[in-house]
């Protein structure tokens, strides 16, 4: 899956505020630890995503995944931008099976983008993320239609 995506100001603004609106909706009375997720499709609709904790862990969800579900379901084939919003210390991104799941659905290119309250603190590519990752292109059918 290649190609460059290049988000304008705009567009990383709104995903931005998508991804912080979101973290207010997460459901994590055991971590209180909130995520809040924005993905942008193929077609440049956007899909939020806020974990969902439960108390037979490892059963919550995270951000990314919900965002994944909520673009799939609204027949989204491809992720062209993720933003993750959380508060701590250092940037908080994508843990490793979230990295996984939107190596599914996006190539080494894909711009992705760490929030907080106040400002972006990184900006990088799902490929810096998770290099040499294992993908869809690696199984002998190829892509999924």
């Amino acid at each position: 899956m290649s190609g460059h995506f290049e988000l304008s100001e705009e567009q990383e603004r709104y995903l931005v505020q998508v991804a912080r609106d979101a973290r207010l909706r997460a459901h994590a009375p055991y971590s209180n630890f909130a995520v809040g997720a924005a993905l942008m499709d193929e077609q440049g609709r956007v899909h939020a995503g806020a974990n969902i904790e439960n108390a037979a862990y490892p059963q919550g969800l995270c951000a990314e995944a919900v965002a994944l579900a909520h673009l799939v379901m609204a027949g989204g084939r491809r992720v062209t931008a993720a933003v993750v919003a959380g508060e701590g210390r250092e940037a908080v991104t994508p843990c490793g099976g979230c990295r996984q799941k939107l190596r599914e659905f996006a190539g080494d290119e894909v711009p992705v983008i760490a929030a907080d309250g106040r400002e972006v603190r990184l900006r990088t590519t799902l490929g810096a993320l998770l290099p040499h990752s294992f993908g869809p292109d690696h199984l002998s059918g190829g892509r999924p239609p």
